[in-house]
């Protein structure tokens, strides 16, 4: 067995999904909310994602970055592999840029008397979260992509 072909795929897959499943599904849902239970939703969020998914996205780099650089594939798999990482990197670099500074403050807000702006500051993290959660999926699916061209992996 391949661990690290497995645990590229299954992590990536898992946080390109969780990523895109928030984006596409629940974000949606909490900006019709009213101002104030819009920014608890948020802070509750920021408590759960924002514990869990900075390791998940990290690692997912990390393991794209390892398979990426394996020895073993040939000139179609390595720049399908290279491509993912510098894919999900870029969503990563859009994160630490963009949005960890908008969750810290975020976190800080009053939800009954949140800052003149915070409506603004909000949308352009949702722009950046439309982004890193097509980009991770974007990644993950160069990934399995990689694994349909290459003979013998599937079978």
């Amino acid at each position: 067995m391949d661990l690290l072909l497995f645990a590229t795929v299954a992590v990536t897959g898992f946080t390109a999904s969780a990523e895109f499943g928030s984006y596409a599904f629940v974000h949606p849902v909490i900006k019709r909310l009213p101002r104030s239970e819009h920014i608890l939703v948020e802070q509750g969020l920021l408590r759960t994602f924002g514990v869990v998914m900075p390791i998940l996205m990290t690692g997912s780099l990390v393991l794209t970055i390892s398979y990426a650089a394996r020895p073993d594939g040939d000139g179609l798999t390595e720049v399908l592999r290279w491509s993912a990482a510098a894919v999900w990197a870029s969503g990563i670099v859009t994160t630490v840029l963009v949005n960890v500074p908008t969750n810290l403050a975020t976190l800080r807000w009053n939800h009954e008397a949140p800052p003149e702006n915070w409506k603004g500051r909000r949308n352009r993290w949702e722009w950046f979260q439309g982004y890193r959660s097509w980009a991770y999926l974007a990644a993950f699916l160069l990934l399995v992509l990689q694994l349909a061209v290459t003979p013998g992996v599937l079978g």
